[in-house]
């Protein structure tokens, strides 16, 4: 007859895990919200659109002034219904929940990020981006209403999306766009699109995975400068 194998040692009960919060303990918080612009923001906003512009290597096409974006980008369209700027600012502090320029014409969204204490954020151009309420503008997402035929339903034009180089990489473009993308939902619209050059693999990548279709087939067409000027003649 075999013999009967001796029963398992017991298991030993395990330990409290002193690291439930390590990783909070090993990392600071960074407050982010992202709010309407005014025009009070103009300064800021050309800033950022003149980074972005170095970015893509077209400083020669940047032409905008502040006086040129203030006259052109807050007409007395109400948001939504014409150019309308969200920009993200960032806090080690905790920010209003509302702002009252804005405060009757969209709720502005928060999120706190958890920033690696060893991945420290060092912003040697926060004085330039120093908001009045004590934040720092970190990116800004530029759109406007256009209308699909197809669908026969508006949607959203994404001309600009930008954030500051030292805070990328922490999904602070993937909040500006899905704020977007969440106001065309809430107002029933059919879309949002956008471009990308053809060099930015990154972006591209990032958009592929938040599920938009890269379109290869569709080549942009532009009438600008001298050409705009002698086609747009009344010459018929």
């Amino acid at each position: 007859m075999a013999a009967v194998e001796p029963p398992p040692p017991p298991t030993p009960t395990p330990e409290p895990n002193m690291n439930l919060h390590s990783d909070h303990l090993k990392s600071t918080p960074l407050y982010t919200r992202i709010r309407l612009a005014t025009q009070t923001d103009v300064p800021f906003i050309h800033k950022l659109i003149h980074q972005m512009a170095v970015f893509e290597k077209l400083t020669h096409l940047f032409e905008a002034t502040e006086s040129s974006l203030s006259s052109t980008l807050f007409t007395n369209a109400p948001p939504f219904q014409s150019f309308t700027v969200f920009l993200l600012e960032v806090s080690p502090t905790p920010l209003s929940l509302h702002h009252l320029p804005t405060a009757s014409l969209f709720q502005p969204i928060h999120k706190t990020v958890h920033i690696p204490l060893s991945h420290l954020i060092s912003d040697a151009e926060e004085p330039l981006f120093h908001t009045a309420e004590g934040a720092t503008v970190a990116g800004f997402v530029l759109f406007f209403p256009n209308y699909s035929s197809f669908l026969a339903k508006p949607g959203f034009y994404v001309e600009d999306v930008f954030v500051r180089e030292c805070y990328r990489r922490q999904g602070f473009g993937g909040l500006l766009m899905k704020a977007v993308a969440n106001q065309a939902v809430k107002l029933g619209y059919g879309r949002v699109e956008w471009c990308v050059l053809d060099w930015n693999v990154n972006a591209i990548r990032f958009y592929e995975k938040i599920g938009a279709d890269v379109m290869q087939e569709w080549r942009i067409c532009r009438l600008t400068g001298d050409s705009l000027l002698s086609y747009g003649q009344p010459n018929y």
